[in-house]
């Protein structure tokens, strides 16, 4: 039986957000109610990086591509969820090497961690090391991503955003992995049609075959 993974994070605006800093707090404000209306409207304000969303090279590389020029193929494709869960704090070539048969070419390649996209922001989340992007890089993967809000932690220079941007590979952040098995999907990743957009939040599905559950608990903390 097919199954359909919801792999996004629900925005809202008591959410976990990079550092838990105030100003890239999602809002949702009512601009029509029906009481005066008869219809209701909202007016959101999110930061190009909320929750789960795709990064473009022009995050981080100046006259890189931006969300509105990536194509369909760089968004949707095979998918594979890689168990990292008892991998702590980064995640580097040793750690991928065991999997390097499994990795296929043209994958996107999804890190389940021991993270947990909050709230609140944890500060010490697994992330991707420099090595360990080159590693996936060099198998000619066609997107990493992570379950946690960035795909690296204070690494001078994001060495681990510019190897793989330099190398066309598409980075999605902040994923909801914890119940989705490791394993081969199909991976479908819509992120907001913004024109120059630096990032986009997405809605990110996993299409797969096998698991008990097809939907994920959102799991909110109020």
């Amino acid at each position: 039986m097919l199954q359909v993974f919801d792999i996004s994070l629900l925005i809202y605006p008591g959410m976990a957000v990079w550092k838990d800093r105030q100003e890239k707090r999602p809002s949702v404000r009512i601009t029509r109610d029906f009481a005066a209306d008869g219809i209701r409207e909202s007016r959101l304000e999110l930061d190009s990086h909320t929750g789960t969303h795709v990064d473009a090279p022009l995050h981080m590389m100046p006259g890189g591509s931006s969300i509105d020029q990536l194509s369909g193929p760089q968004l949707v494709g095979p998918g594979r969820v890689l168990d990292l869960t008892a991998v702590q704090d980064h995640i580097g070539r040793t750690d991928l090497e065991p999997y390097a048969r499994v990795i296929q070419p043209g994958e996107f390649v999804l890190l389940k961690t021991a993270n947990s996209p909050g709230p609140p922001f944890d500060p010490h989340f697994v992330f991707l090391a420099e090595d360990g992007a080159a590693f996936l890089a060099g198998l000619g993967v066609r997107g990493v991503g992570i379950d946690a809000l960035g795909i690296e932690r204070d690494q001078p220079g994001h060495p681990t955003h510019r190897i793989l941007f330099q190398h066309g590979v598409t980075i999605l952040e902040g994923l909801r992995l914890r119940h989705v098995p490791a394993g081969s999907y199909l991976l479908v990743a819509a992120p907001l049609l913004v024109a120059g957009g630096d990032a986009a939040p997405a809605r990110v599905f996993l299409l797969g075959e096998g698991a008990k559950e097809g939907r994920i608990p959102q799991e909110i903390v109020e």
